[in-house]
């Protein structure tokens, strides 16, 4: 078996939603630090699979040497803060406004002009930033003075938070910062200090260092605040199937299955009789879901589990997406 095409498929897929959540928002975060922390997380996860040092290094196409002194400069400082132009144009522009053009292109005096032109254009079009008069006397206001940038609003970034104590917990600050890409710990642990006063989350007792952990977290339907998490919790569900089974040795899928996952395409047309049923597919099997759970969670209410059972947890995942098709795609 050779990986290497399917790894760079997986990285081109990965590249797609990373770029559509870098933009679906309307904002522009920094994306300048991918490249380190890809590089950075990538090793440090090849080592745990359990290759040297020097086959690691020979796998990214380095010396030795050179990748040890790469892994010592990222080990030492990693620019997840950095902002890029257009985060930071937009926050003087909160802070500072209205304020005169004049003003803001004598605050960005060291940027590429073009570049900054581009920038304040791009805040205006999408609707962040209001422009009124003319030549000298331009003023940009903020529309929404109160948006965060370089991050989620509090409540998504706690439901992450939730997310990754469900899946990963008990774990500590350091690791769930890991899990959700945090690089400011002391947020991550007011964050959860906030989830346990909401009992939300569980501090467990005793732990050294503490520990935290989640034994119930459900995304409303309708929450405009939760979807963050909900796409990291499907993403990472996903990716915890496809890692577990091809840990296990297992190539191959069998109807009797309990770990992978299955994709249907349904090829028909708008007034096709069963067209109905294959668009319900996604809201039938999430109805089974739920359902599912109520009759887990009423089991489980009037009825212990025995002191020497083994704890299960199945993480079952599913997505559906609809596209139509040009006559012309048919016959390719």
């Amino acid at each position: 078996m050779n990986p290497s095409p399917l790894v760079d498929a997986i990285v081109r897929q990965t590249v797609i939603l990373i770029a559509t959540l870098a933009t679906g928002a309307g904002q522009r975060p920094s994306l300048s630090h991918l490249a380190d922390q890809v590089f950075s997380e990538l090793a440090r996860e090849l080592k745990q699979q359990g290759l040297s040092t020097k086959v690691v290094a020979d796998m990214f196409g380095m010396a030795l040497r050179t990748y040890q002194t790469r892994v010592a400069q990222l080990s030492v400082s990693r620019s997840d803060a950095s902002r890029s132009l257009w985060e930071a144009v937009y926050a003087h522009i909160q802070t500072r406004s209205p304020l005169l053009r004049a003003d803001l292109h004598s605050r960005f005096a060291a940027e590429d002009a073009a570049m900054l032109r581009g920038v304040i254009r791009d805040l205006v079009e999408s609707g962040l930033v209001e422009q009124s008069g003319r030549a000298d006397a331009t003023r940009y206001t903020a529309v929404a003075a109160d948006a965060l940038l370089g991050g989620q609003q509090p409540a998504a970034f706690e439901r992450m938070l939730l997310v990754a104590a469900h899946r990963h917990g008990p774990a500590t600050v350091e690791e769930l910062a890991a899990q959700t890409g945090a690089s400011d710990r002391a947020r991550v642990a007011a964050a959860l200090e906030s989830l346990v006063e909401q009992a939300l989350v569980n501090l467990e007792p005793h732990s050294e260092p503490e520990r935290y952990s989640c034994e119930r977290c459900v995304i409303p339907f309708g929450d405009e605040q939760g979807w963050e998490a909900a796409v990291f919790d499907h993403y990472q569900a996903m990716v915890a199937a496809l890692v577990t089974k091809l840990r296990g040795g297992n190539r191959r899928a069998d109807l009797k299955d309990h770990i992978g996952g299955s994709t249907f395409v349904f090829d028909l047309h708008e007034s096709h009789p069963m067209a109905g049923e294959a668009l319900g597919f996604l809201e039938e099997t999430r109805a089974r879901g739920h359902e599912l759970r109520e009759r887990i969670e009423s089991f489980d209410a009037s009825n212990p589990a025995p002191s020497d059972a083994r704890p299960l947890r199945v993480i079952a995942y599913v997505g559906q997406t609809v596209a139509e098709l040009d006559p012309e795609d048919d016959d390719a």
